[in-house]
């Protein structure tokens, strides 16, 4: 069987959550006496850092971002690197880790709902299922938590808050997702962090010793800039719901490693959970999608390739492998396997 067109996109979202799922547990542990202003401050700070890295090894530079962006980057910037992470730092104070992690599966659901509801994207009863089946995971492990009498309502509540935070994050962060990757990543947690750290200033938190400073800033960098860099990529090659929808991996692995951490015993409810979760990565990653569809003509820029079938244009002298420039597309009608990406936004 051909590799699926969606196959790439799914393996860089399943990737980003375990960036990200890996951090919760560490995230709780350190930020416990330290205010959930400085938290997200450090979180973003981190990430901001992590991207002067990221450019050393990074491929080819796709199109900067423009003016025109600023109105969706601040929203980002305070949605997603402001409101969202010092909610989920000050929810974990009061839920703990596993807790915490398990009520993240709340943002894949946020997300595919937005995602359909403001991008038109198409989900079939096979990712709908795929859904089901990682919300299914992550309720199995909510009640396998629920005996747990560590937790409140208020902390929950906050958790929750921040997953909806990041699924407007996620929403407002789509159209962004032909831009350069870094440069969102910069902008994004740069803007947060700078955000977060004022609020805290005006809010009087002390400031945190150095030991946990750094390791907060330590998953910035990696749950929160380099997860941030690879989920971009997976919006830019399967949209925003399947994206969200895998990223749904996170809570689990978040969970997981806190329960390694805190030696709670595996139970049939996490067994359940695992196999659920399995069921629908393995549901994303085998999806095909393909039928006749239509290209208008249109002119745009972004990171593209000239074995895509879609790019073939010429270059005087010729280019091989990823580049960025303004192109137009001709208008073509043909049929062949394809995810919700910039090329395929159209309706069915």
């Amino acid at each position: 069987m051909a590799r699926s067109a969606i196959a790439r996109g799914v393996v860089l979202a399943a990737a980003a959550a375990i960036a990200f799922g890996a951090t919760t547990p560490i995230l709780a542990w350190a930020g416990r006496d330290t205010g959930p202003l400085a938290t997200a401050a450090l979180l973003y700070a981190g990430a901001a850092l992590a991207t002067l890295g990221m450019r050393l090894g990074s491929g080819a530079r796709g199109p900067a971002l423009r003016r025109g962006d600023l109105p969706r980057v601040l929203g980002v910037a305070i949605a997603g690197a402001a409101i969202a992470p010092a909610l989920l730092a000050w929810g974990l104070q009061r839920t703990g880790a596993t807790v915490g992690s398990l009520l993240l599966n709340l943002e894949a659901v946020f997300t595919v709902v937005l995602a359909r509801a403001v991008f038109r994207e198409p989900i079939g009863r096979r990712i709908a299922v795929a859904v089901a089946a990682m919300v299914a995971g992550g309720a199995a492990l909510v009640l396998d938590a629920a005996g747990d009498g560590r937790w409140t309502a208020a902390g929950a509540l906050a958790v929750a808050g921040a997953t909806l935070g990041w699924a407007i994050d996620n929403a407002l962060t789509r159209p962004l997702a032909e831009r350069e990757p870094l440069d969102v990543v910069a902008a994004k947690a740069g803007l947060g962090a700078a955000f977060t750290c004022a609020a805290a200033a005006l809010a009087g938190e002390p400031v945190p010793p150095l030991g946990a400073a750094l390791v907060l800033a330590a998953c910035g960098a990696t749950g929160y800039g380099l997860s941030l860099r690879l989920y971009l990529l997976a919006q830019r090659a399967i949209g925003a719901g399947r994206t969200g929808s895998v990223f749904a991996v996170a809570p689990f692995i978040g969970a997981a490693l806190a329960a390694a951490i805190g030696g709670r015993a595996i139970t049939g409810w996490t067994l359940a959970a695992a196999g659920l979760f399995a069921a629908g990565v393995t549901l994303h990653l085998t999806e095909r999608h393909g039928h006749a569809h239509v290209h208008p003509a249109g002119e745009h820029d972004h990171v593209h390739r000239h074995d895509d079938g879609h790019h073939d244009h010429v270059h005087d002298p010729p280019v091989a492998g990823e580049h960025a420039h303004p192109h137009r597309h001709d208008r073509v009608v043909h049929a062949h396997d394809h995810a919700p990406d910039l090329h395929h936004a159209h309706d069915h």
